[in-house]
């Protein structure tokens, strides 16, 4: 009997931790447990594990290391600097803007800040997700404390210009934050938190091949921020609660490590996306790109709508040979809402309801889309000629 190895195509969802951090992240639970905030040995040990990974993280963002906060993970980083800088700023002004196609943790912090009495506004993005800089300039006002965009969305792929948005919202106003979502960014493509004016960064370590249950926020010096929770004085007390030694750790090895091969990751990541529109176009399968072009958007992200094809019957067609893609964001795959950003963009009902995620890793490769392309392509086939439309 001959298994087939699988073809994993949600690593915008998650990635597979690489072997180095599996490896590092069990070697740490087994041999270096100590509690961080400890003076002996065992602790002082943790504690330097925790600042290799807080150097690593710094040096991708170039910024000082101290001003690099751990967390759980990207939701409870956007979560700190959206609620944080809006409590601590809530003298200051109660407008925050943000966009229509947010990730979750953004878009539900903003509705529970706009049921705590904030004035949030939603910004609208065009058919390729991008949002208009001269709307954002008209949504400024004097009151407004904080602006949110995410850098690359989860779901399309499109990468906002997140310099030119935080120049125009500096020259508006110095004292208006600008945070940036760089959970789907982070070692993928290149940061410089400085020159884009931002205050606060988001990111994760389970996005970059790292363990899940750590993430990171970014936080410009001399930013305050309202802790979100209470208790002792780790993470200099913004962030209470002994960290996750183990899980920082592999996220740091896993930044050192993506950011090694991060322009020849992308190359390959975009030859693959290629690849893929390419092998379909010559197999005849009608499908249409959401969001930019593939070779403008993000280098690991695809999405895909098949007319006349309910995704989650081709998601089965595929999970059947072992190849795992998803309708959109994790985040929405198990609700039978329509995909919130893709409505955004202004797709209809039925490349709406046959959208597929395609996200890429640098363990995928070529082979792996060949395969892809014939079983959609027959999948396709299958589903027309069941339906009476081929």
């Amino acid at each position: 009997m001959c298994l087939v190895a699988e073809i994993y195509l949600d690593n915008s969802a998650t990635t597979r931790p690489f072997d180095e951090v599996i490896e590092l992240h069990s070697r740490i639970q087994k041999e270096n447990y100590g509690n961080p905030s400890s003076s002996h040995a065992r602790g002082v040990a943790a504690e330097k594990l925790l600042n290799e990974s807080r150097r690593s993280i710094a040096l991708l963002l170039k910024c000082r290391e101290e001003e690099i906060y751990f967390t759980s993970g990207g939701t409870e980083a956007n979560n700190l600097a959206l609620k944080g800088a809006a409590y601590r700023r809530r003298r200051r002004g109660n407008h925050i803007i943000t966009t229509q196609i947010e990730h979750p943790s953004v878009l539900n912090c903003c509705r529970k800040l706009e049921e705590e009495g904030f004035k949030v506004t939603f910004l609208p993005v065009d058919r390729q997700g991008y949002i208009d800089l001269d709307q954002l300039s008209r949504a400024l006002r004097n009151e407004t404390i904080l602006v949110s965009t995410i850098h690359v969305n989860n779901e399309i792929g499109t990468i906002q210009p997140v310099e030119k948005i935080g120049a125009l919202i500096k020259s508006r106003n110095p004292q208006t934050l600008y945070h940036v979502d760089g959970v789907q960014s982070f070692a993928k493509i290149p940061a410089a938190v400085h020159r884009w004016q931002a205050d606060l960064y988001s990111c994760s370590a389970h996005k970059i091949h790292g363990p899940k249950g750590a993430g990171a926020l970014w936080v410009r010096k001399g930013v305050t921020l309202q802790p979100l929770f209470q208790g002792g004085d780790q993470e200099r007390a913004l962030r209470p609660g002994t960290e996750n030694t183990a899980a920082v750790a592999g996220f740091g090895l896993a930044a050192r490590l993506s950011v090694a091969h991060m322009e020849e990751s992308a190359a390959q990541l975009y030859r693959l996306k290629e690849k893929l529109c390419r092998g379909l176009h010559k197999a005849g399968v009608e499908f249409y790109v959401n969001g930019p072009p593939p070779e403008e958007a993000a280098p690991h992200i695809i999405n895909l709508s098949f007319p006349g094809i309910k995704a989650e019957v081709l998601l089965r067609i595929l999970e059947e040979e072992d190849i795992y893609a998803s309708p959109g964001s994790a985040c929405h795959s198990r609700r039978p809402d329509p995909s919130h950003v893709l409505a955004a963009i202004g797709l209809d009902e039925e490349k709406l309801s046959g959208s597929l995620r395609f996200s890429f890793s640098t363990f995928n490769n070529e082979g792996e889309i060949d395969r892809v392309v014939e079983r959609i392509a027959s999948g396709v086939r299958e589903l027309r000629m069941l339906a009476g439309t081929d």
